[in-house]
């Protein structure tokens, strides 16, 4: 189950569909084997990023078994929803698919701090006081801030929160402050793993943070920058992660940026179409081509870097399925 240990890299995973629009499971499974061999600590799923609310009840708890079974890493589920009941739902059925705990974002109307506060307080009664669950403060999506402050209560008032998805921008800073709660005895210990697809990870890890939980079409950069700057190694980690930055700046655009992670994981053979279920962004012309001059650029300048090396799906051994 899901502690405030947890460190490393939680790869939001993507949810490959069929061109006409089913959950692809061959994909899934060469997708999970693609995220192990890049070497992940965890995978989550159901994220903003994974499509979540396009997906049925039944479609989501398949993919949640198929992902802890074909992994075997812990694996986290998006759970929110607009009422409790289908959250609960969901968290229950995602901890008897074997996850290891549940991921809430606040209601977008719960906007004062007593109403976030209480917000997670019900959420927890809901699906379960024994349930793990991650925070997930990513204010441009749900537009509801979360001070430093408002974190600590409610870890403090719920002990099954193990873990703070940190995706606020600029966020340095509050990493900072709920880092000084626990050093001055103010806050329990909690895991604190960043989003943003990356884009701030080098200064969070410094600042803090354990690790990653986002999402890159390259999870091997975030593997090994994670892996570099907790083993003292900062002047790597940041050339290194330079290297990436131009391809990883322009996934995060909003509203584009799933296209363009797909487009990339279709490239590399991870997921066999970048399709999306509708309503979709459809990527144009001129954005492939921008995308192809910055991966041809990205791939030339990784071909001699010592931490440049990177999985390739089509090498992965075919493994017998274990879904079911």
């Amino acid at each position: 189950m899901l502690d405030y240990t947890a460190r490393g890299v939680y790869i939001i995973a993507a949810t490959p569909f069929t061109e006409a629009g089913a959950v692809d499971v061959a994909s899934v499974d060469r997708m999970v084997d693609f995220y192990v061999a890049s070497g992940v600590d965890g995978i989550t799923v159901l994220g903003m990023m994974g499509e979540a609310p396009k997906l049925t009840h039944e479609e989501s708890v398949a993919l949640t078994r198929q992902v802890v079974r074909r992994s075997g890493l812990p694996v986290i589920v998006g759970v929110s929803a607009p009422g409790f009941a289908a959250m609960a739902q969901l968290a229950r059925a995602a901890l008897g698919a074997g996850a290891a705990g549940v991921m809430i974002a606040p209601a977008s109307t719960a906007r004062a701090d007593d109403q976030i506060v209480a917000y997670f307080a019900n959420a927890a009664e809901a699906i379960g006081r024994d349930v793990p669950f991650v925070i997930q403060d990513y204010p441009q999506s749900t537009n509801v801030v979360m001070s430093p402050g408002v974190i600590r209560r409610i870890v403090t008032e719920n002990p099954s929160c193990m873990m703070l998805k940190h995706e606020d921008w600029p966020g340095l800073d509050k990493i900072t402050a709920v880092r000084r709660f626990t050093a001055e005895g103010l806050m329990r210990p909690i895991s604190i793993l960043c989003g943003n697809g990356g884009l701030f990870l080098p200064h969070e890890i410094e600042r803090g943070a354990d690790g990653a939980m986002t999402g890159y079409a390259f999870p091997e950069l975030l593997v090994n920058l994670v892996r570099l700057l907790q083993s003292g190694d900062r002047a790597a980690a940041h050339d290194l992660f330079d290297l990436h930055l131009p391809l990883l700046r322009y996934e995060q655009q909003p509203g584009l940026g799933l296209a363009v992670r797909k487009y990339v994981m279709q490239r590399r053979g991870i997921i066999a179409s970048d399709t999306q279920r509708t309503p979709a962004i459809r990527l144009s012309p001129e954005s492939i081509a921008e995308i192809e001059e910055l991966l041809a650029r990205l791939l030339a300048r990784l071909r001699d870097h010592p931490y440049g090396a990177l999985v390739d799906p089509a090498s992965l051994p075919e493994r017998e399925r274990r879904v079911g």
